[in-house]
């Protein structure tokens, strides 16, 4: 049994097809300086074949899924185009007159070196886009390759070490069942093409291509990250009864699409989607969220050698905008700094980057950057309804000059009269403890409220919430975070704003119980957690979660209100379902 990172949920049965990496040996090899433009020549023709390629692929998703799970791919053209990944090539074949596949590989191992001393992982994700495209290269300059001959006829489970989005796309579902890889992450462009496919998958699953064996049986649980090789009888029993529950269970879903957010005593809960990619819009739409509670903006400045223009921003917003007008967008202006950084933008080396110069104290900081974000996103909401939400605000004053920056951007967009929204609702995110202890006068200032969980454990604890040694301290149910939580929702609704949580917290449907009864109006998740979070909504009582939240507001211990909840949900639960049976 190997466990892994959840990447695409569902849960097939099936033989394994182990695709082993074949590494193409990469040597130096010097050119004369004669035949230097020939060896260019091959380069750029093995590119613009790899692009066609990928153009390929892109229509073929387009055809057959919809157009916005197809933008995916032009990352990968933006890159095929972008002088410090083809054009770094071609500079060291003509400096070192050496071969393309050699200057491949070394642009490749510079964009490693950068990787490894990252721990983000979108960082990371791109850093393979990178490894998947030279490897793209590489091969259609041997001229080689085609449709793998050892692939079994039958339905099998893809077991390899890593695949790139297109090898993703290019699976015939009629025969690929799911897919497990050795590398990877639940926020990879792999894992996302993945669960536009509705294909299970589950990825970062280490050393399994050493040991499972093509033809050998598979179980693959891509909800809970588990992969089971050669089960015994009794554990392929189990799983056969668990694909029949989940095939009920993702039936039932798929009913609430249509139906309201709404507890049983009719209180109402917005639910909204959080994305980082605008090529989520569609799981988005297909699960009817009710809006887009977090837009990370992070993707657009990663995938670029430079900032990018405000053209290409306003591009990208307009786009997610449109798409899910007349439901509203919530753009979180740039949060960079701690562990995200970008490696065009020189951030000097900090003792503790979680408390130094990172989200709002970046941007303003960096005055000029900050306008023309801030001006893409306003020209973005002519075409819909926008609302623009500042992160880690700890103090009035930075809430009161970032919001004086954007009304000197508007005013200058209304001098060159440019079409935006002026009533545009503007929010910040409470992610600090002296944010919630100032919840009360911030409120005055701002639209809404976004609580984001992740962080706001993570300084109230003073835990790192990637550090494993400390882990036991990092607890949502924690009651310091508790009573910041509700300190934060009495200050917004004192204030007649509404308040939103964002974080990990909101999609767990036994945390989201707790966070309503604690006052929060709106609910942020994934866009694979929005029907089980509604089905949690419209099973319970609004009365049944304000009495479980005051009486975890007593409690002194994270483990007993943990413990409280679940008792409490199991007994509302199961008298909901006996109800429905009579």
């Amino acid at each position: 049994m190997y466990k892994g990172i959840a990447a695409s949920p569902g849960i097939v049965i099936g033989p394994a097809y182990v695709i082993s990496k074949k590494v193409s040996q990469v040597n130096r090899i010097d050119i004369p300086q004669a035949k230097i433009d020939a060896e260019v020549a091959r380069m750029q023709s093995a590119v613009e074949i790899t692009k066609a390629d990928i153009c390929a692929i892109k229509e073929r998703i387009v055809h057959d899924i919809g157009s916005a799970e197809a933008e995916i791919f032009n990352a990968y053209l933006m890159l095929l185009s972008d002088p410090t990944f083809v054009g770094k090539a071609e500079e060291i074949i003509r400096k070192e007159l050496v071969n393309t596949e050699y200057a491949l590989q070394m642009v490749l191992k510079n964009y490693a070196e950068f990787s490894n001393r990252i721990s983000d992982s979108y960082l990371k994700e791109r850093s393979r886009d990178i490894n998947s495209l030279v490897d793209k290269i590489i091969h259609n300059l041997e001229e080689s390759g085609g449709k793998d001959a050892n692939a079994p006829a039958d339905k099998y489970i893809i077991i390899a070490q890593d695949l790139s989005p297109a090898d993703t796309a290019d699976m015939n579902k009629d025969n690929v069942m799911g897919f497990v890889t050795e590398m990877g992450g639940a926020t990879s462009h792999t894992a996302i093409v993945a669960r536009s496919l509705e294909l299970p998958a589950v990825v970062g699953v280490r050393d399994i291509t050493n040991t499972a064996k093509t033809g050998d049986m598979v179980i693959l649980d891509g909800e809970k990250g588990i992969v089971v090789v050669n089960p015994n009888p009794k554990i392929l029993a189990a799983y056969k009864e668990e694909r029949k529950k989940f095939i009920l269970k993702l039936r039932m879903l798929k009913r609430l699409k249509s139906l309201d957010t709404l507890t049983v005593d009719r209180h109402k809960i917005e639910l909204t989607a959080n994305i980082e990619f605008p090529e989520e819009i569609a799981v988005v739409q297909e699960n009817n969220a009710e809006g887009v509670g977090l837009f990370r903006t992070e993707f657009i400045y990663i995938n670029k050698s430079n900032l990018p223009s405000e053209e290409e921003q306003f591009e990208s917003y307009k786009m997610v905008v449109q798409k899910m007008n007349p439901k509203p967008v919530t753009l979180r202006t740039l949060d960079i700094g701690g562990d995200k950084f970008l490696p065009y933008f020189k951030i000097a080396p900090e003792q503790n980057p979680f408390l130094g110069l990172r989200a709002i104290r970046l941007t303003m900081a960096n005055i000029n950057m900050f306008k023309l974000q801030l001006r893409a996103i306003l020209r973005a909401s002519a075409f819909g309804k926008v609302k623009i939400m500042f992160p880690m605000i700890t103090v009035p004053e930075e809430l009161d000059e970032a919001k004086k920056i954007l009304e000197e951007v508007k005013a200058d967009l209304k001098r060159k009269e440019v079409k935006f929204d002026p009533n545009i609702k503007v929010g910040c995110m409470i992610e600090v403890p002296a944010a919630a202890i100032m919840a009360d006068e911030l409120a005055r200032r701002v639209d809404f409220f976004s609580i984001g969980t992740n962080d706001l454990i993570q300084y109230t604890v003073a835990a790192d919430r990637g550090n494993e040694s400390v882990s036991y301290l990092y607890d949502p149910l924690n009651p310091a975070v508790l009573k910041l939580i509700k300190m934060i929702a009495d200050s917004a609704h004192r204030a007649n704003i509404k308040v939103s949580v964002c974080g990990e917290m909101a999609g767990a449907p036994h945390l989201a119980f707790l966070l309503i009864g604690l006052g929060i109006d709106e609910l942020s998740v994934s866009p694979s957690s929005i029907l089980s979070v509604k089905k949690l909504i419209r099973s319970i009582l609004f009365k049944d979660a304000l009495e479980t939240a005051d009486a975890a507001l007593k409690e002194e211990r994270g483990s007993l209100i943990k413990d409280m909840i679940l008792t409490k949900l199991n007994q509302l639960l199961y008298v909901k379902e006996k109800g429905d049976k009579k």
